[in-house]
């Protein structure tokens, strides 16, 4: 299991962070890039201005939120931007870093429990995503996937559905 943790872009960086890789799509107010000690920022596996704007980050829309970032996730710059993710993580500590004051119901949130999943999976981790429930989060055991495990609904894109 790959070692994914999450953290405020704001907050000092810790000892064990290993690679620390901003996950927003704009960088954070008030923060110089030279403060900011990140290896990487990765841009495209951030949710779209549309997405983000809609969410607002509003608790109540976390579900919601949670599935349409799930879908982008699946867009061909999303599934580049995940594997060289889960690439890194496969390799050592991953640091995701965010702006966003509620880590639990953020984009780094959805990322490191789907990097947590790519890391006991053979093969290209962004295959991966296909597979993912974006109403629960259950990773369907067959490819292509039919229904998710938690909560039995059909999976999107299933064949014959």
């Amino acid at each position: 299991m790959s070692d994914v943790r999450l953290w405020r872009i704001y907050e000092q960086p810790g000892s064990g962070d290993g690679k620390r890789v901003l996950v927003d799509r704009l960088w954070p107010r008030g923060l110089a890039k030279q403060a900011a000690r990140i290896d990487e920022w990765e841009k495209d596996v951030a949710p779209s201005n549309q997405l983000r704007q809609w969410y607002g980050h509003d608790p109540a829309k976390f579900a919601e939120f949670r599935r349409r970032y799930l879908a982008e996730l699946r867009e061909p710059a999303g599934l580049e931007a995940f594997a060289r993710l889960a690439q890194a993580a496969g390799t050592g500590t991953v640091t995701l870093l965010t702006a966003s004051k509620d880590l639990d119901r953020s984009q780094a949130a959805v990322l490191a429990e789907r990097l947590s999943y790519a890391g006991d999976e053979p093969g290209d981790p962004a295959c991966l995503l296909r597979r993912v429930c974006p109403e629960r989060g259950g990773v369907a055991a067959e490819d292509p996937p039919t229904t998710c495990p938690h909560c039995g609904q059909d999976m999107p894109g299933a064949i014959g559905r």
